[in-house]
């Protein structure tokens, strides 16, 4: 089914970082119980969110290319979604919170191909077609949404998450794959290694810890899309992916019990727990105000505020982060030092490891991981005695203060950062600002500090006054082999018994019976009896052949 999805064109564009998260669908693994249970719920969804979700969900189905009555395929949910400007891609449960977002910005939903078993038809905590496809996907067909979803995508995706995120993501995604196993009976090693997994998100979730730019763009996430209300406190109506698709949930919701509070960037601070029914949920008044709370929640991350504050981020999350100085010059890397003066301005910087520079998100020519294997540093600011800026500084101007090429210059930061060296080159941007400059046999002090030496080979100085932007993620996806942590849990695929061949073929001749209109009340008679003394826990077999009979 892989080469099928890859016709739409959004996903052709998508950055090998984020193909190696698409997964092939393999519909033909789908059992006829899978397709029973799509139809169970979608049947009872429908008729209830008819009357209670928001208006264009009815219709987005439709738009969207999911029917009622049988699993939909990517190949056609593609070939429809491709005219409203959206993609699909199947994946294998629960993505990084990053990446997950970042296909939001491409345009693509992200859809876990697996179906929940019986027994969670209700409710289930792991992400499957029916969560992602007839929840995610109707409600796009409204423009305000959709573009809400774009934008959060482009937004979230540049959130810096922290070690403490990545121990949640691992454990939500155990819980969410255990909570799906299929076992005929009762396995008591699955159920110690589930309660197991709920300990482990129970000591996660009480852990005091400084929650991150990624923890709190997720709760937005969770309480729009995936719990979102929307319309009045008194009147809401459905739009969250988790609502739509749960049969349970969908209808207690709505009760007096849960709170029902209006949205607003509070939401960022309230956590959630995944393997639980919500105590409380937001209630937006339109679409509209969604896109206006993600900006002030924008406001006031890195990616906008930049400063000591966001490269402080960056270093405690100890992963894969991006600088942008006044300049235009973008530094990737893992950074792990910074030097401050008193007002807290960022005067030094440092990354250790393979590191890249770019500029408007395209690496340098000749400043790529190979050019700085070993990291890169380098001191900002303003010059000691100079009212301009180095940047602002034109070839009249550079001269003036002996900065001349191919000859050695020995100048002061106000930090009291002392660089002398050979002056080779320097580089600058479209608007003609220097963004940096290239010593040999250079030396860079602090006080006592030698923090580069002759020895370090050539320094590339970047040229700035102050750090305007941080973010998670490099500036250039191609500079960086992105290769996503792959999660050591995986999706677990259940043998299959004799019994359970047994079971599967007679949802399939109940199947064949319906399709082909085949109603033989007597024969159905007798198979309901054989399906109630051999297999009385299929209730939802027992039903199709009720609805049969009529």
């Amino acid at each position: 089914m892989l080469e099928h999805i890859e016709t739409n064109p959004l996903i052709e564009r998508l950055p090998p970082h984020l193909k190696q998260f698409i997964k092939p669908q393999s519909y033909e693994l789908y059992t006829y119980q899978d397709q029973a249970v799509w139809r169970h719920v979608m049947r009872k969804n429908v008729d209830f969110l008819s009357k209670v979700a928001h208006g264009s969900y009815l219709s987005g189905l439709q738009k969207t290319g999911i029917s009622i009555d049988t699993i939909p395929s990517m190949y056609g949910m593609n070939r429809i979604l491709k005219e409203i400007g959206w993609a699909a891609v199947a994946v294998d449960g629960f993505i990084p919170p990053a990446a997950f977002m970042e296909f939001q910005a491409y345009k693509i939903l992200v859809i876990a191909a697996d179906i929940r078993k019986l027994d969670n038809i209700e409710y289930t905590p792991a992400p499957d077609i029916i969560h992602e496809a007839a929840g995610h996907a109707p409600i796009i067909a409204s423009p305000d949404y959709a573009e809400y979803l774009r934008r959060f995508g482009e937004i979230g995706s540049k959130a810096i998450s922290s070690a403490h995120d990545h121990e949640m993501y691992e454990a939500v995604r155990k819980i969410s794959i255990l909570k799906e196993v299929r076992s005929e009976k009762k396995d008591e090693v699955l159920e110690e290694q589930i309660n197991a997994a709920e300990a482990e998100i129970e000591r996660l979730q009480n852990k005091k810890v400084e929650p991150s730019e990624m923890s709190l763009i997720r709760n937005l996430h969770w309480w729009t899309v995936e719990y979102g209300l929307v319309g009045t406190l008194e009147d809401p109506k459905l739009y969250g992916a988790g609502l739509l698709s749960s049969i349970g949930e969908s209808k207690s919701c709505l009760e007096k019990e849960v709170e029902k509070r209006p949205y607003s960037i509070d939401a960022a601070y309230q956590d959630f727990d995944i393997t639980r029914k919500q105590p409380h949920l937001y209630v937006t008044p339109n679409f509209a105000h969604l896109s206006e709370v993600l900006e002030e929640f924008a406001n006031t991350m890195a990616v906008r505020k930049g400063g000591h504050r966001g490269l402080q981020k960056l270093i405690n999350s100890k992963s894969l982060g991006t600088i942008e100085i006044s300049t235009g010059l973008q530094v990737s890397g893992v950074f792990t030092r910074m030097i401050t003066n008193d007002d807290n301005d960022v005067v030094y910087f440092e990354t250790t490891g393979e590191s890249a520079l770019a500029y408007r998100e395209k690496e340098l020519i000749g400043h790529g991981r190979a050019t700085h294997k070993q990291g890169f540093l380098s001191p900002l600011g303003k010059l000691k005695g100079i009212n301009l800026a180095i940047e602002d500084m034109g070839p009249r101007d550079l001269q003036a203060y002996n900065f001349y090429d191919n000859e050695r210059i020995e100048f002061t930061y106000e930090s009291g950062i002392r660089v002398e060296g050979l002056n080779v080159t320097g580089q600058r941007n479209i608007n003609g600002k220097l963004m940096l400059i290239q010593f040999t046999d250079c030396t860079v002090t602090y006080k006592d500090e030698v923090l580069f030496s002759p020895a370090d080979g050539m320094l590339n100085l970047a040229v700035g006054k102050e750090i305007v932007s941080a973010y998670a993620g490099p500036a250039d996806y191609y500079s960086f082999d992105l290769v996503y942590h792959e999660s050591d849990t995986k999706t677990i695929k259940p043998k299959v018994s004799k019994k359970e061949v047994e079971i599967q073929s007679l949802y399939e001749k109940i199947r064949h019976y319906r399709e082909e209109d085949k109603i033989n009340k007597s024969l159905l008679e007798n198979l309901k009896n054989q399906v109630q003394q051999e297999y009385p826990e299929q209730w939802l077999l027992i039903k199709e052949i009720e609805e049969l009979i009529g």
